[in-house]
């Protein structure tokens, strides 16, 4: 299955707002994962590490209709396990699965390298602005 509807994702991004640093992404190689980086400062603590992206497969059975990622945190050896949807530019991501009330709404435009994002949850939450570098 496809991930080519990510493609708006794709590159260097500068983040600021309720958190400040970097994120990535880029494919993996046969663009069957997409990949991200990220550094960033959040809650007055530096967040890294990496998330792999795309539809869970097991052996011998068919791609999983909805697209899966874990991000592995390496400042605190976390795994975090999120649902991606994407809607031409609109993004939503879900943490554990989908529909959960712990999510990201965000809308990325390619042509001016720009996204604006928030994570919400009972509770919390906040708010992200990207700047493309490359």
């Amino acid at each position: 299955m496809s991930l080519e509807k990510f493609s708006p994702l794709i590159g260097r991004w500068a983040v600021s707002g309720d958190a400040e640093g970097a994120i990535a992404y880029r494919w993996a190689e046969g663009h069957r994962f997409l990949l991200q980086d990220f550094h960033l400062h959040v809650f007055e603590r530096d967040v890294s590490g990496l998330e792999v992206i795309g539809h869970l497969q097991p052996l011998g059975a068919e791609p999983s209709a909805d697209v899966w990622s874990r991000a592995y945190i390496f400042s605190d050896g976390r795994t975090l396990d999120y649902v991606y949807e994407m809607t031409g530019c609109d993004l939503t991501i879900w943490f554990r699965h989908k529909g959960s009330d712990n999510f990201m709404k965000g809308r990325f435009d390619p042509q001016a390298g720009r996204f604006e994002s928030a994570w919400q949850w009972p509770g919390g939450g906040y708010r992200l602005l990207g700047t493309r570098l490359a």
